[in-house]
């Protein structure tokens, strides 16, 4: 088995940590540690390690589901590598079918095991092309793959695009799994895959919408089979979930969710008009995104992203992500907007400033 370089890690590897200003981070600003209880008392194992079972049961309640039908994982990254564990190279088949531009680790994960046909999102306005979905999916397809809200384009498929997906799935024995870190975010967040039916598959953490990338918080929710095939592969990897993670969690998902939820929001909301007004003066587009990435065309003067990204970098001492780290979008980059108010605004002065140079 090898699995491909992570690209958009390497890149930043490359330049974050010398790096004044991180404009490429695809997660909103992160919490105070001490808006929470931080006591979890005896520093072991989570038991049993696939979660609490009273917790798990309040986070199958999100979906319809039961506790059996939930696992706790260190972040969205292990919810989403046990699940293609459990269903790839199994009774399922060993073919994987991924909607890109996405989070690398959604294809190239299952490519290191499996066979992966990607369906690139139709590039007028990123909706998902059903046809080509339908089209892909073969005898031995394990799992179709979304990402959604997606990264790194921001599109928010609706509810009527996710269950068309379902039923394609599901009228040939395969899962949909739906990456959902971002859900969350959106004012009136659709219903996710986990509820849709039994073939839905749900991943998310506490990373994105409620700016607690620190916990690596979260979990799979899904076919029960699934889940416990996963959780057996758990025991190949972290275990448990983390005990400070799930300690927080319950806090952060009781009583300060609305609160925490709704100071997120606002941020992605404001910093979206921000960043669109920016966009606007120096001539710039993106598809209006939800969460607090987008997916923007690359100024004239560079020959593509990655060359406007490197200058960006070495004049402005500002990181952005070329396109190219999610597919053949050499014309696009990717910029986050979820960090705090006045380093966003420093940001987008200096990057400005170095498109205004040329």
């Amino acid at each position: 088995m090898d699995v491909s370089p992570f690209g958009l890690e390497r890149w930043f590897a490359e330049y974050e940590h010398e790096a004044d200003i991180m404009l490429a981070e695809s997660g909103i600003r992160s919490l105070p540690a001490d808006r929470f209880d931080l006591d979890p008392g005896k520093l072991g194992y989570v038991i049993p390690t696939n979660g609490d079972p009273e917790f798990r049961a309040d986070v199958g309640e999100r979906y319809g589901r039961s506790a059996d039908e939930v696992l706790f994982t260190v972040g969205t990254q292990e919810a989403n590598f046990l699940t293609f564990l459990s269903l790839l190279n199994s009774e399922h088949g060993d073919h994987a079918v991924v909607v890109t531009p996405t989070y690398q680790a959604l294809h190239a994960v299952p490519e290191a095991f499996g066979e992966v046909t990607r369906v690139p999102l139709n590039r007028e306005d990123w909706s998902v092309d059903l046809a080509g979905v339908e089209e892909a999916i073969r005898d031995d397809t394990a799992v179709v793959v979304l990402n959604n809200p997606n990264n790194p384009t921001g599109k928010y498929h609706d509810e009527e695009t996710v269950r068309e997906l379902y039923d394609l799935a599901a009228e040939n024995d395969t899962f949909l799994l739906c990456d959902e870190v971002y859900r969350l975010l959106a004012e009136e967040p659709i219903t996710p895959a986990a509820a849709m039916g039994e073939y839905g598959i749900s991943t998310t953490s506490l990373t994105k919408a409620y700016g607690l990338a620190g916990l690596r918080f979260g979990w799979v929710v899904g076919d029960a089979d699934v889940v416990e095939r996963a959780w057996r592969w758990k025991d190949y990897t972290t275990i448990s979930p983390t005990l400070f993670g799930q300690h927080v969690a319950k806090q952060a998902m009781g009583e300060q969710e609305r609160e925490i939820l709704r100071e997120n929001r606002d941020l992605a909301t404001k910093h979206r008009g921000i960043v669109a007004d920016w966009l606007d003066e120096h001539g710039l587009a993106w598809t209006e995104p939800v969460g607090v990435n987008g997916f923007v065309t690359v100024p004239e003067g560079f020959e593509d992203a990655e060359e406007f990204c490197r200058v960006v970098v070495e004049e402005a001492s500002v990181v952005l992500a070329p396109g190219h780290l999610f597919g053949p979008y050499e014309d696009r980059f990717r910029i986050g907007f979820g960090l705090p108010t006045a380093e966003l605004e420093e940001g987008l002065e200096r990057v400005g400033d170095v498109i205004e140079s040329r």
